[in-house]
């Protein structure tokens, strides 16, 4: 992960914290989640609206299954998996059709109730960066100037890949779980002091209950949560006391 050379950035807004959305969100998976019990000043809630797969020119729609239930106050973040060649191992067209239809089905995840933001889980290769990257701006450019954007990213690419530095999102958050061939580096990386390079991802940070890192966290960040089972209240009551 050697040094990588800079160009002007320009500062997006972050939308999630002009709507005050809270620094703590766990991501609800496909299972059953009950957090009633959550206090929404606290908590914010990113659930699995629905997930799209790209195939041939086509777009594969599969709703959420599982029952989620929140307090009417909790602030939801809709997200959206997409999948692709890497998961299916067919070839996508990453046609303008295609995206304009990926357009339509995320903007509907809004009417979702308490849907406040959007978020798109998306693990692009390189020869799909240019085609999400425009679905991206689309996505702005259709959801009204107040709904924040959000999406999750590969910590590597946070480190040391700099195609996200233009993006139309409000944050990008480093999954730093689950990293594969990368991930004693990263780890170390982080250990060691340093910082993401790429500022959009400087705003938030993706962590999994069952991977705890020995890292100094910025508490002014938005720390998102991935568990590996449906949350309890002794999940929760961990965070809150700093035990996980």
């Amino acid at each position: 992960m050697g040094v990588v050379s800079c160009k002007k950035v320009v500062q997006s807004r972050n939308r999630l914290d002009e709507a005050g959305f809270p620094k703590k969100i766990l991501w609800a998976w496909e299972r059953p989640e009950d957090l009633e019990f959550l206090d929404p000043n606290q908590f914010g809630v990113a659930f699995l609206a629905q997930t799209l797969v790209l195939k041939g020119d086509e777009v594969v729609f599969s709703p959420r299954h599982q029952p989620l239930k929140v307090r009417p106050e909790t602030k939801l973040i809709a997200v959206t998996r997409i999948e692709s060649r890497k998961t299916t191992g067919a070839p996508s067209a990453l046609s303008a059709t295609q995206r304009a239809q990926l357009v339509e089905r995320i903007l509907k995840t809004l009417h979702f109730g308490n849907v406040a933001a959007i978020q798109i889980d998306f693990d692009a290769v390189t020869s799909e960066r240019e085609f999400y990257r425009q679905l991206l701006t689309d996505l702005r450019q259709k959801l009204p100037d107040n709904v924040p954007l959000s999406m999750t990213a590969l910590a590597s690419f946070c480190v040391g890949d700099r195609w996200l530095n233009d993006l139309s999102v409000d944050e990008a958050v480093p999954m730093v779980f689950r990293m594969g061939a990368d991930n004693g580096a990263i780890k170390s990386f982080l250990a060691n002091g340093n910082d993401f390079r790429e500022p959009i991802c400087r705003r938030s940070y993706g962590i999994a209950l069952d991977e705890p890192l020995d890292v100094k966290f910025d508490p002014s960040r938005r720390h998102y949560f991935f568990n590996v089972r449906s949350w309890s209240k002794e999940d929760v009551l961990a965070l809150q006391q700093g035990t996980r």
